[in-house]
């Protein structure tokens, strides 16, 4: 599967510009400058034609700023009330953001250590629990929090030991259909933690409240599913599939549908590879025109966020939940665009990356967008 990657890359479908290698630099999403993508950009699929859409998905309208002036806005989950909590990557700030953009500090989370791609990451709540997903001095953490009155109560570490590094450190966090928590876990550069399932590095993890082992699990830990490079995205259709969206290194970023046990196939597969022992994605794209991090399911389509590529794609799902043609959207309108999540309103929240680093700030960023979505 090395050949068969190599032989692609100089076939020409991969833009490899940019990227450096998964064990000495960033991944290809992630570089600091990055050229135009290669004419015509375009997306692959698995049968691209197959699974028409309904003629009633959503389409977005003008999006409106909710917050602005924001230092790298990792994630974002909705309270009860329709207030959301923000987390900020570099500041280890946790933000509560109501509706009509007034943004109030709930806490600078003790703990944490931002180092490159790590920091103050994901943020799921569920009832009167809020739990953060950060880096810490010697890992990668889940962390649960009692919330009452708008304050976080005593941590407590429901998951340790999860690899750190400074790229890969997944970070997502969100519950399912099925009430247990799910995270995502890069290989923090060091690309056979990926295929060990003795190691909870380049994994999704499925977990009670407490951060046990959720139960039908198929190896009876915590690892859900493996062989993953870096995935900052999870979202689930009406039918219950699991979505991720995943960062390529030099050729192919991807969308997979997650099966309990399955080995997505990262380091022996970029993209796809059509080898038995690996699962292939259901939707590739040239990492210049993605580099994917926040995923969301609204309207009849998957909505993933793309850093490197500067836009928001759709994805439209039929009801069995088969993909369809991508289609971006706001492309170079905002920058970079990581965070992605359904709003209670109906309208898609939308967070901004440029201050991390490997963006060019404009006026008013770090920002949070709400994008309503129409249906004709």
């Amino acid at each position: 599967m090395r050949k068969l990657r190599k032989i692609l890359l100089v076939a020409g479908l991969a833009v490899a510009v940019g990227a450096c290698s998964a064990t000495g630099g960033t991944a290809s999403g992630e570089a600091a400058t990055a050229p135009p993508p290669v004419d015509p950009p375009s997306t692959t699929a698995d049968d691209p034609g197959k699974g028409s859409p309904p003629r009633d998905i959503a389409q977005p309208g003008e999006p409106r700023t909710v917050a602005r002036d924001l230092a790298v806005p990792w994630a974002m989950a909705f309270l009860p009330g329709g207030d959301a909590l923000v987390t900020e990557r570099d500041t280890a700030r946790l933000l509560r953001v109501t509706p009509r953009g007034r943004v109030t500090e709930v806490a600078t989370v003790e703990g944490v250590e931002p180092h490159g791609e790590g920091g103050l990451m994901g943020v799921a709540v569920k009832g009167e629990q809020v739990f953060l997903s950060f880096t810490a001095a010697e890992d990668n953490r889940i962390v649960r929090y009692p919330f009452a009155g708008g304050r976080l109560g005593a941590p407590r570490v429901i998951v340790r030991g999860i690899p750190k590094g400074g790229i890969h450190d997944g970070g997502r966090l969100a519950f399912g259909p099925d009430g247990y928590l799910y995270a995502t876990t890069g290989e923090t550069g060091d690309d056979q933690l990926a295929q060990r399932r003795d190691s909870l590095g380049g994994k999704i993890l499925r977990m009670t409240t407490d951060g046990a082992p959720a139960p039908g699990n198929p190896f009876g830990t915590l690892v859900y599913s493996l062989g993953h490079r870096n995935v900052q995205g999870l979202a689930w259709d009406p039918s219950g599939h699991l979505y991720a969206s995943e960062f390529g290194q030099n050729a192919f970023d991807e969308l997979n549908l997650i099966k309990p046990g399955a080995n997505y196939g990262w380091p022996e597969v970029e993209g796809r590879g059509d080898d038995p022992r690996f699962t292939n994605p259901v939707l590739t794209w040239r990492t210049a025109e993605a580099s994917p991090s926040g995923l969301a399911y609204a309207g009849g389509s998957l909505w993933m966020g793309a850093l490197r590529g500067r836009r928001l794609w759709q994805i439209p799902l039929d009801a069995s939940g088969q993909v369809g043609r991508p289609v971006a959207r706001f492309t170079d309108v905002y920058g970079r665009l990581r965070g992605v999540v359904a709003a209670p309103d109906g309208t898609l929240w939308v967070s901004t990356s440029n201050r991390d680093g490997r963006g060019s700030p404009r006026d008013g960023d770090d920002r949070i967008l709400s994008v309503p979505l129409r249906t004709p």
